[in-house]
C-alpha cells in the first residue's frame, strides 16, 4: 500500500490510499483528507478492505510516517500481521504500487487538467477501469481472477436529452468529462510520437531494392544458420523487396524454409549498397596536410540543444576546402 499526496481539494480530499492485493492485482482506491493520523488510515483500510480480502498475512510498504508510527506497528502486530517495509532509497520493494499509482496519477491528471475540483467523483470510475482491464502477467483482468467472471461493462445507449433533470446534468456531465478525457489522451499520444520521431530516420524502398534485415539472433533460426549467434552480424540478407504494404511495411522475398512473416516494418530494414555502387563523389584527390590551416566558412543550418538546464546553440559547419556532405555540428 502507498498514498498519493499533493492532489487539490475535492469534496474534502487531497490524498488517495492505494491498497493492492499481490495476488490478483485487485485495487483499492481510498480518498483521504490531511490531515489523518494513522488511527483513521486504519479504520479506512478495515472499512473499505477487509470487508473484500479479509485481513491479510503480510502488508507491504515504503517507510511513511504512518506505517511507522507506534500504532499502526501494535495494531498489526495483535492482528498476526507481518508488516514489510521497503529500505531506504529502494522504492523497487514496493514496486508493485508504485506502477500502479502512475497508472492513476496520468489517468487522474486527465481529469485534474481541467475539472481539478472533481477527481473524487470518478475515483471510482478509475477503479473500475483498473480492475477491468487486461493484465499479461495474469492474463485476464484482476476483476475475473477475484469473482471468477467476467465484469458486466456500466454502458449507456445514447438516450440523448432525460425528462429526469439529475440524469439530465449526469448524463451532461459524463459526457464532458469523456471529451476532456479524449482530447488529453489524444495529446499525449501526439506527444508521445513527437518525442518518439526524434530517434527515427524516414526511409522509403521502392519494390525491387536490396533490403537487409534486422532480426533476433537467437530467436531467428529459421532465415540462417549461424555458428556463433552471440557475436553474429545483426542484420540479415539482403532480400528483395516485392511489395509495399502501407506506409511503413514492405514484404519481402525471404528463403522458402523461413518461419518469420514476410511482412515487415520498415525501422527493419537497412538499404544494401551493391559493391560497384560509389557511396561518394566527392572525395579528395590528396589528403590535406596535417598543419593545413582549416576555417569555418558557412554554417548550413542553426539548432538548439539542451544541456542541463540550458539551451545550447549548436551548428552545422561546412569547413574551408571541404565539401557540404564533410560538415561537423559544433558548438557556436
Amino acid at each position: 500500500m502507498d498514498f498519493i499526496e499533493g492532489l487539490p481539494k475535492s469534496e474534502g480530499y487531497d490524498t488517495i490510499l492505494v491498497v493492492v492485493d499481490k495476488f490478483s492485482k485487485f485495487a483499492k482506491f481510498i480518498p483521504l483528507s490531511h490531515p489523518f493520523t494513522a488511527l483513521q488510515v486504519a479504520t479506512a483500510f478495515i472499512k473499505n478492505v477487509y470487508d473484500i480480502f479479509g485481513m491479510p498475512q503480510v502488508i507491504i510498504s515504503d517507510r511513511d510516517k504512518i506505517f511507522t508510527s507506534a500504532l499502526w506497528q501494535e495494531l498489526f502486530k495483535l492482528a498476526d500481521v507481518k508488516l514489510n517495509m521497503s529500505s531506504s532509497y529502494h522504492p523497487q520493494t514496493d514496486g508493485q504500487t508504485e506502477r500502479l499509482n502512475q497508472c492513476l496519477e496520468a489517468y487522474l491528471r486527465c481529469a485534474v487538467h481541467s475539472c481539478p475540483k472533481h477527481w473524487s467523483k470518478w475515483l471510482s470510475q478509475v477503479q473500475h477501469w483498473y480492475n477491468t482491464a487486461y493484465h499479461s502477467a495474469l492474463d485476464k483482468s484482476p476483476y475475473e481472477v477475484l469473482f471468477a467472471r467476467k465484469p458486466t461493462p456500466f454502458g449507456l445507449i445514447d438516450v440523448g436529452d432525460s425528462m429526469v433533470p439529475d440524469v439530465h446534468v449526469w448524463l451532461q456531465e459524463r459526457a464532458h468529462m469523456n471529451e476532456v478525457l479524449h482530447q488529453q489522451l489524444t495529446r499525449a499520444q501526439q506527444r508521445m510520437k513527437y518525442q518518439a520521431d526524434k530517434h527515427r530516420s524516414k526511409r522509403v524502398f521502392n519494390v525491387g531494392d536490396m533490403v537487409y534485415l534486422k532480426l533476433q539472433p537467437y530467436v531467428q533460426m529459421s532465415v540462417a544458420k549461424r555458428s556463433c549467434q552471440k557475436l553474429c552480424f545483426r542484420y540479415f540478407g539482403p532480400y528483395k523487396i516485392l511489395e509495399r504494404i502501407g506506409e511503413v511495411a514492405y514484404k519481402l522475398d525471404l528463403p522458402p524454409q523461413s518461419q518469420v512473416h514476410p511482412v515487415v516494418h520498415v525501422s527493419l530494414l537497412k538499404k544494401a549498397i551493391r559493391p560497384d555502387v560509389q557511396v561518394q563523389a566527392d572525395l579528395p584527390a590528396s589528403c590535406m596536410a596535417e598543419d593545413a590551416a582549416i576555417f569555418p566558412e558557412e554554417i548550413l543550418h542553426r539548432q538548439l540543444i539542451k544541456r542541463g538546464n540550458a539551451a545550447v546553440p549548436y551548428g552545422l559547419v561546412r569547413w574551408t576546402g571541404l565539401p557540404a556532405a564533410l560538415a561537423t555540428w559544433e558548438n557556436l
